[in-house]
C-alpha cells in the first residue's frame, strides 16, 4: 500500500508553459523521494531561476509563514530551496516522508526572491 500523501488542492501543478512541475499526482510506488539540499550556482539557466521564483511565490501565497506538510509537493523542486528558503519545521525531520513538516524562512526567502513577495 502506498504511503499517505496530502494533496494541496489549488496549488499550481507546474510553471505555466513549461515542464517544470511543482506537484506530483500520486505517491511514488518505489518509495518517497527524499528532499536534499541542491546547490544553486550562479550559472543556472534563466528558465530554472524563473521556476524557483514561481515556486517560492506559490509556496508563500499558499502557506505564508505557517508550517506546511510536504504532501504532493515535488521533491526535486523543493530541493532547490531546501536548507535555505525552506527549512524543516520539526526536529527530527524525515526528508523521505510525505507527512514531514516544512516552513518558509521568510528573511532568507525575501532576500533570495524579493519578487515572490510583491503584490
Amino acid at each position: 500500500m502506498p504511503a499517505y500523501m496530502l494533496k494541496h488542492r489549488g496549488f499550481p501543478g507546474r510553471l505555466p508553459g513549461t515542464d517544470f512541475q511543482f506537484t506530483i499526482r500520486r505517491p511514488n510506488p518505489r518509495g518517497v523521494t527524499p528532499i536534499v539540499r541542491r546547490e544553486r550556482h550562479g550559472d543556472r539557466r534563466p528558465a530554472d531561476r524563473r521556476a524557483d521564483l514561481a515556486f517560492m511565490k506559490a509556496l508563500w501565497e499558499y502557506f505564508g509563514e505557517e508550517p506546511f506538510e510536504r504532501g504532493n509537493l515535488d521533491a526535486g523542486r523543493l530541493s532547490w530551496l531546501f536548507g535555505r528558503e525552506v527549512l524543516p519545521a520539526t526536529d527530527p525531520f524525515d526528508p523521505a516522508h510525505y507527512e514531514s513538516l516544512l516552513v518558509i524562512d521568510v528573511a532568507a526567502a525575501r532576500a533570495a526572491f524579493p519578487e515572490a513577495f510583491e503584490g
